[in-house]
């Protein structure tokens, strides 16, 4: 039987045809994007209403697209995050929802980093003032010897930490779960938000977006900072209050910002685009060559095992979705196992 398999990242098998192989000898059929950008609502809709498994990257995966789809068995995550699909919806209809945890940390990581050293030297300002016929120069700060806060430690948190600390800064962490074992051995320590907003001169993003996390950093927490400070977000745009982080940089009571992430994807119209201290890239931190490949691979293994009837390495439903066992191959036809 020859599954149908929607492909909907751009970077998809485009400079390796492994994972385009990978399916293919799997017997499924790819079926691309046709748009060659993030899908509307709507247009998802229409992509999945005659394949069984569907592999996504920023698409809005919603109850009403989940619905859609019959035939879906596995919507996979070509990525880490997942908060713009339904899990909830999707374990109740018995579709798997996978993702790819790690295959683009060391990517996430050093694109923090370029934000940082982007801010603290004003590389951007520069660029555009030399264009247009400015010599004019910049006296920016130096990260060494600094306070970088990790807000996050999971492995890109870990990691912006790791590199953070080469980089002779001293490293301040905040998480729901401490690892005080990697912490000692980077030279790390865990303290409240509260602290680390205080004392840190960047602070850095790197959690999920979650009911707990949404407007994380508002005016409050943006009070707390030194003026000095700057903020980076690689995370996701919700996590920031931007109207209260605009405030900020607007009055000076922040030093700048280097944002990868925003509420709304696409920007179309943001005040932020207004400020010269802000550094803005359009959610590409996550995406090189190395970590699109591995992402890629990774999204279709899991299609592959659930199309095989297997439980997918990386599962975001597992827990839910072992109650569930198949009678036939619709996902529809599920039996709850008391």
């Amino acid at each position: 039987m020859a599954y149908k398999v929607l492909v909907t990242p751009a970077f998809f098998g485009r400079r390796n045809s492994a994972p385009i192989d990978l399916l293919s000898g799997a017997g499924c059929e790819v079926v691309p994007n046709p748009y060659r950008r993030t899908a509307t609502e709507d247009e998802m809709c229409a992509l999945v209403a005659d394949v069984e498994a569907a592999i996504v990257s920023l698409d809005p995966v919603t109850e009403k697209v989940l619905a859609s789809g019959p035939r879906l068995k596995v919507v996979a995550r070509s990525g880490v995050g997942y908060d713009n699909i339904d899990i909830a919806a999707a374990t109740r209809m018995g579709i798997f929802v996978t993702n790819v945890p790690g295959a683009n940390s060391r990517a996430v990581a050093e694109m923090t980093f370029g934000l940082m050293l982007d801010v603290a030297r004003r590389i951007s300002m520069m660029d555009r003032r030399m264009r247009a016929g400015i010599w004019k120069g910049h006296v920016g700060f130096e990260l060494g010897g600094k306070t970088l806060g990790v807000v996050g430690t999971g492995s890109i948190g870990k990691l912006v930490a790791e590199l953070g600390a080469g980089l002779g800064m001293s490293v301040l962490c905040y998480s729901r779960t401490r690892d005080h074992t990697w912490a000692c051995a980077v030279g790390a320590a865990y303290v409240s938000l509260d602290e680390l907003l205080r004392v840190s001169d960047v602070v850095s993003l790197h959690i999920a977006l979650t009911d707990s996390t949404r407007g994380l950093l508002s005016e409050r927490e943006f009070s707390l900072m030194k003026p000095s400070a700057i903020l980076i977000n690689t995370s996701r745009g919700a996590i920031v209050d931007e109207d209260a982080l605009f405030a900020a940089l607007k009055e000076e009571r922040l030093l700048g910002a280097g944002l990868d992430v925003f509420a709304e994807e696409p920007v179309r119209q943001s005040r932020l685009l207004e400020l010269e201290n802000v550094v803005l890239t359009p959610h590409i931190s996550g995406l090189t060559a190395e970590s699109a490949h591995a992402m890629a691979m990774g999204a279709a293994t899991n299609v592959v095992a659930v199309l095989r009837g297997q439980m997918p390495e990386n599962a975001v439903n597992a827990r839910q979705m072992h109650r569930f066992r198949r009678r036939d191959n619709g996902p529809d036809s599920l039996e709850v196992i008391p």
